[in-house]
């Protein structure tokens, strides 16, 4: 058994400590010492922790109290948590499997907090969402997670720099991070107080952490002074529970005769669907249609357009209201009613590569808008229009909303490829699955069931929860009659690929290019701005496709059986996966880069891929349609 050193810096913490102690004594997992480093403690903080038989030392400020403490560590492992903690059951046991399961360096665990407020229960949930979503990219986290490491690695690394006033737990994670393995651990969890959030208020603690978390990943320090941040708490300033003005996360308090409708109202929801009667039940609507709660990510158009073709199928069965954000909010709420726009994540392109920190950063600055308008939009609709089942094409904030209402959720995507079945990839693009991993296991969590759409069909892990589908395909799409002539279509979802124009114009073709904003010819190519019906006769009549490794685009010209010549965003992993699936079938080519060279030996072979393209089979959506009305039957609530 491995011995676990746990750490805890107190400054007057009478009324919180006994609380963990007692946590730590009801653990299954008996080999460990409790270390308090204590700063000078005015209250009976030491008295409590010498009748628990702790081991007491001089703290400080945390950096220096859990250095402190590490001293007098005699574990293996080092587990540094804050005073006003709570461990569930069998944490100790838990974290230590985990951790020396995955040979890890440093690890953090995940958060409850100790609040009956959905509103609190919404903000830990997400904030333990982003610590996994990010953990691929730049290991972070702080002592309100609860920290384990190895006792070597801390030795190695210096312990917790003492300089730092703030931070100093995400700059050691880092620090030892860059040295071993940093995971975020799914089993544990610690019960946290709200006792920060209760006194200086949501919208203040938000700003706070966003603030120094961009910093952070900008790689940049900042000072408690500069974020106004203050460490300790005497029962002199412990607050009153927090009544917040102006929020809308009031209405997840509200009572329920209380309803709000200035939303409803403006979005015209038929009355059948909301009834002005508070006391209407779902036990009354029986007879009613199934309600469903339709949310669609806004990252490029693919999920808004197979997600129309979807909701014009169901509409006809299902009362739906449509959250969506970005490109798709503009598309869907073009051809329905009910469509309701709420922000989302978007990628910062440069050069054809995501560039991860940038869309890190931005979407960090923008987090406490999109998590206050988002949830306070969604909840307050949602308690009204009183959904059976949330179908989610890979949209973040339709997952949270599930777990808070305990409303059942379909996942409908390209994208769980990655996460529930066995691909095949070369080992030099781990990394990038890694990441997409986290980001895919983080947007979507526990649904009941994964309905994956694919033009290709690896191994399924658990084919009781997952099933793969032919690609959906627009009616429109569906009705071209493929022809071949004398031009390539170009589509680009970002402007970034400057090396692709001068490419292009080196090879003797013509290239009809979207995807640059402008009707313009140059040389041999002719730039077009979008528009839908000009764009379905191009595609019918091109010889080929050159794209990046966009689903939609792909799935559409291998129904026409028009071979793709595809350059993924690097960094994109959900591209480079159908860039490479692509190549295996011998239906196109994945390329890196785009050279002169490869694309024209590309077009030499464009007569193979259409032949093999002939056995591609598509087109008939019914299938599938099927197995999602047959799911929300199941599933619904």
């Amino acid at each position: 058994m491995t011995k676990i050193s746990i750490i805890i810096p107190t400054f007057n913490e009478e009324e919180y400590l006994p609380q963990l102690l007692d946590s730590i004594k009801d653990q299954s997992y008996t080999d460990y010492e409790i270390i308090i480093a204590d700063a000078q403690s005015k209250d009976k903080t030491r008295e409590i922790a010498k009748s628990y038989g702790c081991i007491i030392t001089e703290g400080g400020l945390p950096a220096l109290g859990r250095n402190n403490g590490a001293k007098k560590a005699n574990g293996d492992l080092l587990l540094f948590l804050d005073s006003d903690l709570i461990l569930t059951d069998d944490y100790l046991k838990d974290s230590v499997e985990e951790f020396e399961e995955n040979n890890l360096g440093i690890a953090i665990t995940q958060m409850i907090p100790l609040s009956d407020k959905k509103r609190d229960k919404i903000l830990h949930e997400f904030a333990n969402r982003f610590m996994i979503m990010v953990e691929s990219i730049k290991p972070h986290g702080a002592g309100c997670y609860g920290i384990i490491s190895r006792k070597d690695l801390h030795d190695q690394v210096g312990g917790f720099e003492e300089s730092l006033d703030f931070g100093e737990d995400s700059d050691y994670i880092e620090r030892i991070g860059k040295i071993s393995s940093f995971k975020v651990l799914r089993k544990p969890h610690v019960l946290v107080s709200i006792r920060r959030l209760e006194k200086e208020g949501l919208k203040s603690l938000a700003y706070k952490y966003s603030k120094s978390t961009v910093y952070d990943f900008m790689g940049k320090k900042i000072t408690a002074d500069e974020l106004d941040y203050t460490f300790g708490y005497s029962d002199e300033h412990r607050p009153s529970f927090l009544e917040e003005d102006n929020y809308a996360y009031e209405d997840l308090e509200a009572n329920e005769t209380n309803v709000s409708y200035n939303n409803l109202e403006k979005n015209h929801i038929n009355q059948s669907i909301v009834k002005e009667n508070p006391e209407d039940t779902l036990e009354n609507a029986e007879a009613a249609k199934k309600r469903i709660i339709y949310s669609v990510c806004g990252e490029g158009l693919g999920h808004a357009i197979r997600s129309g073709v979807i909701i014009e199928e169901l509409i006809e069965r299902y009362d739906i209201l449509i959250f969506a954000s970005d490109r798709a909010y503009t598309y869907l709420s073009q051809k329905f009613e009910n469509v309701y726009e709420i922000y989302g994540f978007n990628t910062v392109y440069e050069n054809n590569t995501v560039q991860n920190r940038k869309t890190f950063v931005k979407s960090m600055k923008r987090l406490p808008r999109d998590l206050k308008e988002n949830l306070g939009l969604l909840y307050r609709l949602a308690r009204d229009f009183k959904p059976n089942a949330i179908v989610s094409d890979f949209e973040f904030y339709a997952s949270l909303l599930s777990k808070l209402l305990r409303i059942p959720l379909i996942s409908i995507d390209n994208m769980h490829v990655i996460t529930q079945c066995n691909i095949e990839y070369p080992d030099k693009y781990k990394k990038d699955k890694l990441k997409a991993e986290s980001v895919v296991k983080s947007f979507i969590v526990r649904p009941k069931r994964h309905i994956i759409i694919s033009y290709f069909y690896p191994e399924i892990k658990n084919p009781e929860k997952t099933i793969i589908y032919p690609p959906v395909l627009r009616k429109e799409i569906i009705e071209l009659k493929p022809d071949y002539k004398n031009h390539i279509l170009v589509y680009q979802t970002s402007k970034s690929n400057e090396k692709l124009i001068k490419t292009l114009k080196k090879v003797k073709e013509k290239f009809i290019v979207y995807g640059f904003d402008k009707n313009e010819v140059d040389k041999n190519l002719e730039f077009k701005m979008f528009n839908e019906d000009e764009f379905f006769s191009d595609l019918q009549n091109s010889r080929a496709i050159i794209t990046n490794g966009g689903f939609t685009l792909i799935s559409e010209a291998l129904y026409l059986k028009k071979p793709v010549y595809s350059i993924p965003v690097k960094g994109q992993f959900e591209q480079i996966i159908n860039a490479i699936y692509l190549d295996k079938l011998s239906y196109g080519e994945f390329h890196e880069e785009i050279n002169k060279n490869s694309l024209e030996k590309f077009i030499k072979k464009l007569p193979k891929y259409q032949k093999n393209l002939k056995k591609y089979d598509g087109g008939d959506n019914k299938a599938l349609i099927k197995e999602l009305e047959n799911s929300i039957e199941k599933y619904a609530k």
